[in-house]
């Protein structure tokens, strides 16, 4: 014999089956990263960096600012060069390793030709050959153009060194950006520094600075940002390598120092905090000699300006009004303190097996046990999720994503629910069905003991089921009755109508079948049937166990009242009127009209127009007025019922 299957088995595995699918999508995601989900994932790189906290500057890194305080005492800016040149001595004699000017001196100085031989710019120039000034340029990615003449400089010395996948991306790139030109400092004050580096720094789509590029490539050479270029001079590195793993991932070696970058070379910042987590120091109080001696001992100092109409602002993950030269500051703080945030260069695959493994944990939990415990565990699992990440980030720099287990996780709880519901559907469903067959099986039943009893019994009662379906649905066009009338209820009157005589299997045989008129003791006891019929379904009722049911609250409204009147003369009750329920009132012109045409061994039968024409005379005295109305549209459907049910009897 085939081994029967196990409805509820199946149903769990159908189930788990949901989860485990959108666990392995979760999964897909994760290595192929579409770009809305890249986008997102952004955003929640931010969260975790703001939950993880900060860390402090290393000290080794100082700003002076060229503030409002300071364009207000030494003039407008742009300052002359002079005054610049007396600024950078400055800093450089309060012991500063290297000072790092986020300013570009791309033309000459406006004054010069006020001044004698040599001028402001060559004052300058002067200032930055005694060395340990790094000057700032911009590169630009326009449409290509040749890199003017005038322009020096001084490419970063670096060995690349590739991996499996080459050095190159899918589109054979190098691992930088490519520049197209540069706008570049005056060759006087170029070649006196000897050292430089560029200040860009684009947002992400959104506008968030998260990464900034350290190296360029431009006209086939690789030239490296400020902050990079000021820490290799600060501490005096001088070979530098650039190990590709793959398209995603680079690393740079500059002396003993190991920096993770990306795949085109950026570098993601670990931000000390909000703005202005640096020391900044006024230009003015530098320039006026207000510093103290040992301020900028072997720092690193970046100069830049922040005053009102002067100053770059982008917005990072901890702050929306970061100046320009404190990302610089940043970067080379990152570099020194090599407390690096990175993701690992299997970053995505781990990212993907974390999706995979939380979500199917929670589908096998949802599978197994109540939705409760599965909204536990999925709440367990992000917490999880995120809360590594977070200690991850914190303890160690390394970024793992908690957005697609996130989305593995609420994916597979969704999915799985969905399909609990679903199966939870279809097995109310088939219990619905079951119980309706359960209960036209009772209907059955039931009548079918009528029938053992009177053999015309039952076939009337069979026939009352079509005339009560045809009377309830003309009934039902009545607004009165509309809502108490619908559809399903008038099926489910039309199945219990020939239960309405099922009280007559108490009555003795020799009066249920008496062929002569009924003595009067003998029609009391044929009037106690819709008692006993109710009494049937209320003792089924207490032994099943059952209350307040629908359908049959609906049995005992046919079977006790299909014999009370209008007027209030009928009985067991002598209910009157409205309080006669409308099964109740239905079932008396159904009961009466084909008791009226249909002959017995001890009566004989009417024709179908006299048994309208005695309805009719009825109305509101035996029975509902609105009841005859709609009994009268359909009394032709009677006929055809009527003339069928004597050709099959």
């Amino acid at each position: 014999m085939p081994r029967s299957k196990n409805p509820r088995a199946a149903s769990r595995r159908q189930i788990l089956l949901s989860g485990v699918v959108s666990a392995i999508i979760a999964a897909v995601l994760a290595v192929y990263r579409p770009a809305l989900l890249t986008n997102l994932d952004d955003g929640v790189f931010d969260v975790v960096l703001r939950w993880a906290g900060t860390r402090p500057p290393s000290g080794r890194v100082l700003v002076v600012d060229v503030d409002e305080r300071s364009l207000s005492t030494f003039g407008q800016w742009p300052w002359r060069r002079d005054l610049i040149a007396r600024l950078v001595k400055g800093i450089r004699d309060l012991g500063a390793s290297t000072v790092a000017l986020d300013i570009i001196f791309a033309e000459a100085d406006r004054d010069s030709d006020k001044e004698t031989a040599g001028g402001p710019d060559a004052v300058l120039a002067d200032a930055l050959r005694d060395g340990r000034v790094v000057l700032g340029y911009a590169l630009t990615f326009d449409a290509p153009a040749p890199t003017p003449t005038s322009c020096q400089l001084p490419p970063f010395n670096l060995a690349i060194l590739r991996g499996k996948a080459g050095g190159r991306d899918e589109a054979g790139d190098l691992p930088f950006f490519r520049a197209t030109g540069a706008i570049c400092n005056l060759p006087i004050l170029a070649e006196a520094a000897r050292a430089s580096g560029f200040l860009n720094a684009a947002p992400d789509a959104d506008g968030i600075l998260r990464r900034v590029p350290l190296l360029i490539e431009l006209d086939g050479r690789v030239y490296s940002s400020l902050a990079l270029t000021a820490v290799a001079a600060a501490t005096g590195a001088r070979d530098a390598a650039l190990r590709v793993s793959n398209v995603n991932a680079a690393s740079l070696m500059l002396g003993e120092r190991t920096v993770p970058l990306d795949g085109k070379s950026h570098l993601l910042v670990r931000y000390r905090g909000d703005k202005r987590t640096f020391p900044f120091i006024s230009a003015a109080d530098v320039l006026s000699g207000g510093v103290p001696l040992d301020t900028f001992r072997n720092a690193i100092v970046f100069v830049g300006t922040t005053a009102l109409g002067t100053q770059e602002v982008v917005a990072t993950p901890l702050d929306t009004l970061f100046t320009g030269v404190e990302v610089q500051a940043t970067v080379a703080d990152n570099l020194l303190q090599q407390d690096f945030l990175r993701r690992q260069e299997l970053g995505h695959t781990l990212e993907s097996l974390g999706a995979l493994a939380l979500a199917v944990a929670v589908a096998v939990v949802v599978a197994r046990m109540r939705m409760l415990f599965g909204g536990l565990a999925t709440a367990g699992a992000l917490a999880a999720s995120w809360c590594g990440a977070v200690w991850l980030v914190s303890a160690t720099g390394v970024f793992i994503s908690p957005l697609f287990p996130t989305i593995g996780v609420i994916a597979a709880f969704v999915a799985m629910a969905l399909a609990k519901s679903t199966a939870e559907g279809r097995r109310a469903d088939t219990a619905g069905a079951e119980k309706t067959t359960a209960q036209h099986f009772m209907v059955q039943t039931l009548l079918s003991l009528t029938e053992v009893r009177d053999a015309e019994t039952g076939r009337h009662s069979r026939r009352t089921q079509q005339y009560a379906k045809r009377l309830a649905e003309s009934l039902s066009a009545n607004p009165r009755y509309r809502a108490r009338l619908t559809p399903e209820r008038i099926e489910l009157l039309s199945s219990l109508a020939p239960l309405h005589d099922i009280g007559k299997v108490g009555v003795p045989d020799h009066i249920l079948n008496k062929p002569g008129a009924l003595t009067a003791a003998e029609l009391v006891e044929m009037r106690k049937h819709p008692t006993l019929g109710r009494d049937v379904i209320l003792k089924a009722e207490q032994q099943v166990g059952v209350a307040d049911d629908a359908i049959l609250a609906m049995a005992k409204n046919i079977v006790y009242t299909h014999h009370e009147r209008w007027d209030g003369t009928g009985y067991p009750e002598g209910l009157s009127g409205a309080a006669i329920p409308v099964e109740g009132r239905l079932m008396a012109v159904v009961d009466l009209y084909d008791a009226a045409v249909t002959r017995t061994v001890y009566r004989r039968s009417i024709s179908h127009e006299e048994a309208v024409e005695f309805i009719v005379a009825a109305k509101g005295t035996h029975f509902d007025p609105a009841v005859v109305d709609a009994f009268v549209r359909v009394a032709p459907d009677f006929r055809r019922i009527s003339l069928a049910g004597s050709a099959s009897a």
